[in-house]
């Protein structure tokens, strides 16, 4: 029997599990067919484990390196740590769905996701763990993908290490379809497809910059709704890199409404409506919504997909907009 979080060890998870291997895996590396055996773990933590002797294969001790014959039998002690880094917070969340499985958010701009030096307080991984006390045996409490503190929209968090691992892999896979809805300087007349590696900026370590030598990024938008001076459009991602949207649409010189970081300067209509004029300067930051959410379901592989209305702050941009189109 696995112990349970709290009964011996509060802060300790362990679960002891046997297989067989099959022969339809003989010859692949013993991690890889440890992974195929444990999907609820990564290759990476058995690997681990197996360094720490937590796997036994016909009671001996295996090297990752070693191959699967077919027909051995595997014991592993698995153990999984508690995070006792970060603290739970009472804080309202707002719940577009939840099952046994997974989370998903709808996260109002203005709050961080994860904690971080400086800021170890007040974020959503903070409201997780008092929602859901048995995130704190999962990596960053589940949360597989994140968004900026000032976007807003869906994210998904997986409860359980199955899930964990299989929707880690389909974002790796890109299989996860996340959409969002942005609004962006200047007149766009068509969509297009933005492909640009993103790395670090090379002297401003808190940007990124698209980069010759960064990783691959890929980015799809299409003209929504169109404006004097901006555009309302919709983007769909393949990869995920960090700040992806912003660098991607201000490399193409459409930078998102409000960006404090890849803007640039304030630009205002000449001769627009003194009512957009004040709507864009109190715009404070970047006009960027995850709008939809798609995937594979990590327990039962069903399609699922949710999609959360724009907040009002960016409703009020766009009505500000449509206003000055009408003078």
């Amino acid at each position: 029997m696995p112990t349970a979080p709290g009964e011996t060890d509060p802060l300790v998870y362990e679960r002891r599990l046997t297989a067989q291997v099959p022969d339809a895996l003989a010859g692949q590396r013993l991690d890889r067919a440890l992974a195929e055996l444990f999907p609820e773990y990564s290759r990476a933590r058995l690997q681990q484990w197996m360094e720490e002797g937590r796997v036994s294969v016909d009671g001996r001790r295996p090297r990752p390196r070693d191959k699967a014959r077919g027909g051995e039998r595997v014991e592993l002690l698995a153990r999984v740590e508690r995070d006792t880094a970060w603290q739970a917070e009472a804080r309202a969340l707002e719940i577009v769905y939840e099952d046994a499985d997974l989370l998903v958010i709808d996260k109002p701009a203005g709050l961080v996701v994860h904690p971080a030096a400086g800021n170890r307080a007040g974020t959503l991984l903070n409201a997780l763990l008092h929602h859901a006390p048995e995130l704190a045996l999962l990596p960053r409490a589940g949360i597989v993908h994140r968004l900026d503190k000032d976007t807003s929209g869906l994210l998904v968090v997986a409860r359980t290490l199955v899930a964990h691992k299989r929707l880690v892999d389909a974002l790796q896979a890109r299989a996860v379809e996340r959409e969002y809805e942005a609004v962006v300087c200047g007149v766009m007349t068509a969509g297009g497809r933005i492909d640009a590696p993103i790395g670090r900026h090379p002297t401003q370590r808190t940007r990124m910059a698209v980069r010759e030598q960064g990783r691959a990024a890929v980015s799809h938008y299409r003209v929504l709704e169109s404006f004097r001076a901006h555009t309302r459009v919709q983007v769909r991602l393949e990869s995920g890199r960090t700040h992806q949207i912003r660098v991607h649409m201000a490399h193409i010189r459409h930078p998102l409404v409000g960006d404090p970081v890849y803007g640039g300067r304030l630009r205002l209509p000449a001769g627009g409506d003194p009512g957009l004029a004040e709507a864009l300067r109190g715009f404070r930051r970047q006009a960027l919504h995850a709008r939809r959410l798609a995937l594979a379901h990590p327990a039962t592989g069903a399609g699922m997909e949710w999609s959360a209305p724009l907040p009002g702050d960016m409703e009020g941009l766009l009505a500000a907009l449509r206003a000055d189109m009408l003078q």
